[in-house]
């Protein structure tokens, strides 16, 4: 039985660049090309088109910076309309602030343009298969921007403000965290240092299937959509 292949819509507003990806992953087994957009409002109705024919779409390549509907304003509406498709969000070097408002606005990672085929396509196979991918360089950024406003990330999560909230912030994050048993936390921590699930189970001396399985439980407990929120939500809660 023939597998059914992962779906890819092409969203970027330089046709050149959605030539280049679609010749790419034209000769990848598994991966078909099913619609193309030059925008975020484009992509939305090729995506209502897609969904009404019966056949939907896997994941969105989204461009950050296009004309009319930008890529994280498109990324938002994405995620809210159409639940069962994930985006990998494209950006480049000087683009790191993007990358972290899509990444909050519900991608599931992001990729650089510049990025090798290889690594073009190891991405969309691992989003569609619930995990995440992200830049080396830009998830150090990302990591240090969570890092440097960590407090401030705390009491914006708890929906408060002011320095004499911090108690009240602690204690939700405390009493959110408290789902998790000590080995599912353990295995936050370690989502949150960015470690695969090989090395999380290097160091805890647990085998991959295992710590999938921890994985899938975190994400479930939490409420989160992937690895990358797990990341954040890990840097909000102190982590």
């Amino acid at each position: 039985m023939t597998e059914t292949p992962i779906r890819v819509m092409l969203v970027d507003d330089q046709e050149l660049i959605r030539t280049g990806f679609r010749l790419v992953l034209l000769s990848e087994p598994g991966i078909a090309v099913v619609a193309e957009a030059s925008d975020g409002h484009t992509a939305l109705a090729e995506l209502s088109r897609l969904e009404s024919e019966g056949s939907g779409c896997d994941i969105v390549l989204m461009d950050v910076r296009m004309p009319g509907m930008n890529g994280i304003e498109a990324t938002a509406r994405v995620v809210e309309a159409h639940p069962d498709t994930r985006v990998l969000v494209l950006t480049t070097f000087d683009l790191d602030e993007y990358a972290a408002g899509a990444i909050h606005a519900g991608a599931s990672g992001f990729l650089l343009k510049d990025a090798r085929p290889t690594e073009l396509v190891d991405a969309i196979r691992r989003v569609a298969n619930g995990d995440a991918t992200m830049a080396p360089s830009v998830t150090r950024r990302l990591l240090e921007q969570l890092r440097g406003s960590e407090t401030a990330a705390v009491l914006s999560f708890a929906g408060v403000s002011g320095l004499g909230a911090a108690a009240p912030a602690a204690a939700q994050a405390s009493a959110e965290l408290e789902v998790l048993t000590e080995r599912e936390l353990e295995v936050l921590r370690l989502i949150a240092e960015g470690k695969n699930n090989g090395e999380i189970g290097s160091t805890l001396f647990l085998s991959e299937s295992t710590v999938k399985t921890h994985v899938g439980r975190v994400l479930s407990k939490l409420q989160l959509r992937d690895r990358v929120h797990a990341v954040i939500f890990a840097k909000q809660h102190g982590l």
